[in-house]
């Protein structure tokens, strides 16, 4: 695959597309349109679905000992898309697997953006940091830019084609062969 990552401490999740999805795509199309479904309205939560083996993963890579945060990239206003993060999280019974979590601005650097805040308050080297997104421009494009490692996951709607991406996995378990059992 790739070479394994032994210095990282921290990992920073995408949330939608990584995590969960809305279940009538089987995860087959970008899950973002589920917020501008007119039809759907405040009731995005009835059609999202953790995706299968992410939670064995966040149970195993918490055991592991990684610091874990959720970045997820929101079109509304600060305080809302927070609200809204909060409530998917809490959905999912995902509170005991995160230390914190951050709703991004919409643009592609936002997440960049927030990794590199966090880093600098928790005192965290770069070096020592992972983005996990399936997302090119918004996860794996934006820690890189902020000299932050990233993995992209790959999926049927967002193919990065000619793009320079040295790692890719198939889904969110693969992390598991790639970094340290043991820290």
């Amino acid at each position: 695959m790739f070479k394994i990552l032994q210095n990282k401490r921290i990992i920073f999740f995408d949330g939608d597309g990584t995590l969960w999805y809305p279940k009538s795509t089987k995860h087959r199309v970008a899950p973002h349109w589920i917020y501008k479904d007119l039809k759907i309205g405040q009731k995005f939560l009835d059609h999202l679905v953790i995706i299968p083996s992410v939670l064995k993963t966040l149970k195993e890579l918490k055991h592991r000992d990684f610091i874990m945060i959720i970045i997820s990239t929101h079109p509304h206003r600060p305080k809302i898309a927070h609200a809204l993060l909060k409530e998917k999280i809490s959905y999912f019974n995902l509170e005991g697997y995160f230390e914190e979590f951050y709703a991004s601005r919409d643009y592609p650097e936002g997440k960049g953006e927030v990794i590199a805040r966090v880093l600098k308050k928790k005192k965290i080297p770069k070096s020592h940091a992972l983005m996990i997104g399936d997302s090119y421009a918004y996860d794996y494009l934006s820690a890189k830019k902020v000299g932050v490692d990233s993995i992209l996951i790959k999926s049927e709607y967002l193919k990065p084609e000619g793009k320079r991406v040295k790692k890719v996995i198939s889904q969110l378990s693969d992390i598991l062969d790639v970094l340290p059992k043991s820290r």
